[in-house]
């Protein structure tokens, strides 16, 4: 599983698609910040993903208005869209992936941060 962790992610066994386990497999892999173990049923681990998302929203929504912020300091439309910016966030998502506790697969941090930078340029454009 550690070479999920990296890019490009390994090409799945052929063996993956007609694998049946018993569920629950494995161990449960990663402690929360109260110091209990995750997790005793998918149910739970739905609650805590519900829970991230929403905090997603809440930062993602602060990091749209720092985009629009931005929009003050730039003089003309050509000046919205920095592509060596944009490559700067991007890789720096990834790197930071790289020592997160618990750690985020370089493929989801390199995926969201191009998805956010993609998002965002238009949206600037629009609030300029």
């Amino acid at each position: 599983a550690s070479s999920c962790y990296t890019s490009p992610l390994p090409p799945l066994p052929p063996s993956a698609s007609t694998e049946n386990r018993t569920i629950p497999w494995g161990t449960p892999s990663f402690t929360l910040p109260n110091g209990t173990v995750c997790c005793d049923s998918l149910a739970q681990v739905r609650v805590g993903i519900n829970e991230i998302n929403a905090q997603l929203v809440e930062l993602l929504a602060q990091r749209a208005a720092y985009v629009r912020e931005a929009t003050r300091f730039k003089g003309t439309l050509g000046t919205v869209d920095v592509p060596a910016r944009n490559v700067e966030v991007i890789e720096g998502a990834v790197n930071a992936s790289r020592t997160t506790n618990p750690r985020l697969p370089e493929t989801i941090a390199r995926t969201v941060f191009e998805a956010i930078i993609n998002a965002s340029v238009p949206f600037e454009r629009c609030v300029f």
